[in-house]
C-alpha cells in the first residue's frame, strides 16, 4: 500500500459503492488505496445463506478487521473455534470462517481491512425485500 500524502475525507452516508446481499449491505468509501466499509447485516443473516452462493467457497476467505457498532455476530472458524462479536468490540477475523447474526437486532460494524473484497460478486445481486434503511441506520 502506498503512503497517502494528502488529506482525504469521504462520508459513509454518501458511499462510493453499495454492495447488497440478501437484506444486508456493505457501503464503501475509497480513500485512494484504502477502502472503509459500513456493514449492516439483518437479523436472520448468515454467511452460508447470503454470501456463500455468491463467492462459491467453503467458508469466507476474506480477512476482516472490524469495529462493532450494534448487534451481535457469531463467528465460527474453520478449525472449530467459535466466538461472539458485540458493541464496542474490535476484532480481527482470519480467512476461513463462517458467521451469522444473533438475535433480533441488525449487526452493524465498520470494516477496515476486508471491505474492498467482501461480497464483491454481490454487486448486482437483487434484494429479496428492501429494508427500511433510515430506521436501521439511526444510531442513538
Amino acid at each position: 500500500m502506498k503512503v497517502i500524502t494528502k488529506l482525504l475525507k469521504k462520508s459513509l452516508n454518501d458511499p462510493d459503492e453499495t454492495r447488497r446481499f440478501g437484506q444486508s449491505k456493505m457501503e464503501l468509501v475509497n480513500l485512494e488505496d484504502v477502502t472503509v466499509g459500513r456493514l449492516t447485516l439483518m437479523p436472520g443473516w448468515s454467511w452460508e445463506k447470503h454470501v456463500k452462493p455468491l463467492v462459491d467457497t467453503r467458508s469466507c476467505q476474506v480477512f476482516h478487521t472490524q469495529y462493532c457498532l450494534q448487534g451481535r455476530l457469531k463467528v465460527i472458524l474453520d478449525d472449530g473455534v467459535e466466538f461472539e462479536v458485540g458493541p464496542g468490540d474490535a476484532v480481527a477475523i482470519p480467512p476461513g470462517h463462517k458467521a451469522y447474526v444473533l438475535g433480533s437486532e441488525p449487526f452493524r460494524a465498520i470494516e477496515f481491512s476486508g471491505a474492498k473484497e467482501y461480497a464483491k460478486t454481490a454487486l448486482n445481486a437483487e434484494l429479496d425485500a428492501e429494508p427500511d434503511w433510515d430506521e436501521i441506520m439511526d444510531i442513538e
